[in-house]
């Protein structure tokens, strides 16, 4: 809601998942996750005044502090520059590496499935889409984008996305 600031947005959800935690415990939780997405500084920020940036860190404080059973990301960095993907996909991997919460995600970039995903399903075209491969991702967790990039398998990995992707 571009009217209300980061901590309102995040606010939102935890209110309605946690109504009988304290207001002080409702805003710990808040708190706790925009710190974790960099955002300590813009808890009274109006999401109308933050980058894309900004607000999509504001958007994944509010996916995890309701403490989903199932995260579903619909193409979250899609609209960012690299280097702000970058960094936020590096947040999702630490606040993932704590919280264990299963995510299923789309993303057209494979690099970006390679690096986050443990398996990738990837769809055929269409109005009758479905299932047309799936691709086990066998890095060790926790993982890093050095660690990825310098997997013997990487290069394996991203060649089969992306002859999938051309036939």
């Amino acid at each position: 809601m571009p009217w209300m600031t980061s901590l309102q947005n995040v606010l939102l959800g935890v209110n309605k998942v946690f109504p009988h935690a304290t207001k002080a415990q409702r805003h710990d939780i808040a708190k706790y996750y925009l710190q974790k997405v960099g955002l300590e500084d813009a808890f009274d920020k109006k999401a109308s005044d933050l980058s894309q940036g900004m607000q999509q860190r504001v958007g994944i404080a509010r996916a995890f502090a309701i403490k989903p059973k199932v995260l579903l990301l619909d193409e979250p960095f899609g609209m960012l520059d690299s280097l702000t993907r970058g960094e936020l996909q590096d947040i999702l991997i630490e606040i993932w590496n704590k919280e264990k919460i299963t995510a299923v995600m789309i993303t057209h970039d494979v690099d970006e499935a390679i690096f986050l995903a443990d398996r990738v399903v990837m769809m055929t075209s269409g109005p009758k889409a479905k299932i047309g491969d799936i691709l086990n991702i066998d890095f060790e967790r926790p993982r890093t984008r050095k660690s990825v990039l310098e997997h013997d398998d990487y290069y394996k990995y991203r060649k089969h996305l992306i002859d999938f992707l051309e036939h």
